[in-house]
């Protein structure tokens, strides 16, 4: 994506710095100026390139003020620099597929997917209609090759040099039905896409859309170590939604800017499975005990206040392919090397007693590097018990997946 034009800012501990005494109408300043490009640096809108320069100008600090001045600040300009050229310029160099991409999550996942810098290639995938959805997006003047892939004999060639795998492919919910109604349905189309994935391209980063994902991510950890292939540290439920839909009703209860607002989520990603840790939440901020329970409540029930909103005409398609996007971006942002990327992902963990459990996790090239178990430190007496709450129902999805995969493989 195209940069911003440059401009004189202040960057984190270093602001444009303008030394003014009694000057006379002759005399002259030190300025040090640091350069904003803005870049796309992910969905959540919260990194930006910089560079900077030191302009010596005669001053009335003297020569020898102006240059030890000089070289206090060089070297952080010069860092800031290489961080620069190094890190935040990214290349567009990974290869996405999208597996249901013809879907309502999957047309606009494609959309947003198709905009990142760093994705030099889309492969859509579908059992029907994704070939047109491809010319359309091959359109956008962003630097990734788009290619449609229709049906089962074309899913292998999809998957072919694939570095992250996105599979919203399933049917959706309506009014009434809860996530684990579309266990059924979900769980067969999530099997045969994970086993083609096992088969051409078992490197990539995995990242598990459908409903339910409390059993979906079981199922396809099962068929990945079936077909001798798993490594944990590349499986991932995508629970963001969650994340996005806390962090926007609390900036909304609590007239905060969006940009700064971060509420960890953890847990699984249905109903009671979802508690959002409020305690934590960055900035610091006090909730009284109503507002615990509402916020609470409402980002457990998000996804059907948008189900019933609809009426019939689908689920939550729009946001969750936002927060899918943003996991993809945060993906591809670690495998291209940023040491600096946390997201909340349902995942195999040792946080609690559970085998899969959603916390932050900190990616790196090679997958998760760490799981953040401080976030489950220092609970509220509201979030202990919360959480207590949701492991038996949480436990009950997780076995529903891995007894499916496992009498699939004796069948088969």
């Amino acid at each position: 994506m195209a940069a911003a034009p440059a401009a004189t800012s202040s960057v984190g501990s270093y602001p444009s710095i303008y030394i003014k005494g009694s000057l006379t109408p002759r005399s002259k300043i030190l300025s040090m100026k640091f350069n904003s490009h803005n870049h796309l640096r992910g969905f959540s809108g919260l990194k930006a390139t910089t560079s900077g320069s030191c302009e010596s100008k005669s001053s009335f600090l003297g020569k020898e003020s102006t240059a030890a001045l000089k070289n206090v600040f060089e070297p952080k300009i010069e860092k800031l620099n290489q961080i620069s050229q190094s890190r935040l310029n990214p290349q567009a160099s990974y290869k996405v597929a999208i597996l249901g991409a013809a879907g309502g999550i999957g047309q606009p996942l494609s959309l947003l997917v198709k905009m990142s810098p760093l994705v030099s290639a889309l492969h859509l995938y579908d059992m029907a209609n994704v070939k047109g959805v491809a010319a359309d997006l091959s359109h956008c003047n962003t630097p990734s090759q788009v290619l449609g892939f229709t049906g089962t004999s074309e899913l292998a060639d999809s998957l072919k040099g694939v570095d992250v795998v996105v599979i919203p492919a399933g049917v959706p919910r309506k009014p009434g039905m809860t996530r684990d109604d579309l266990f059924n349905t979900n769980a067969n189309i999530v099997k045969t896409l994970v086993e083609a994935v096992a088969d051409n391209c078992p490197n990539a980063f995995i990242h598990i859309i459908s409903n339910p994902v409390n059993s979906t991510v079981p199922i396809a950890a099962e068929v990945l170590k079936q077909k001798g292939v798993y490594d944990p540290k590349k499986l991932f439920g995508v629970t963001t939604l969650d994340v996005v839909r806390a962090n926007t009703f609390v900036a909304w209860r609590k007239n905060l800017r969006l940009i700064d607002v971060d509420v960890p989520v953890v847990g699984g990603h249905a109903g009671i499975t979802i508690l959002p840790l409020l305690s934590k939440t960055k900035p610091s901020v006090t909730f009284t005990d109503q507002e615990i329970e509402e916020l609470t409540v409402r980002i457990q029930n998000a996804g059907t206040e948008v189900v019933e909103a609809k009426a019939g005409a689908g689920s939550a398609t729009l946001s969750m392919a936002y927060a899918a996007a943003r996991f993809v971006e945060s993906s591809l942002r670690a495998l291209d090397g940023d040491g600096d990327v946390y997201e909340c992902s349902f995942v195999q963990s040792d946080l609690t007693e559970l085998p899969f459990f959603a916390s932050r996790v900190k990616l790196g090239p090679k997958g998760i590097e760490a799981v953040i178990s401080s976030d489950l430190q220092g609970l509220t007496e509201y979030e202990t018990k919360a959480l207590e709450a949701l492991k038996p129902e949480l436990k009950a999805s997780i076995d529903k997946g891995v007894e499916f995969a496992q009498r699939q493989a004796v069948l088969a």
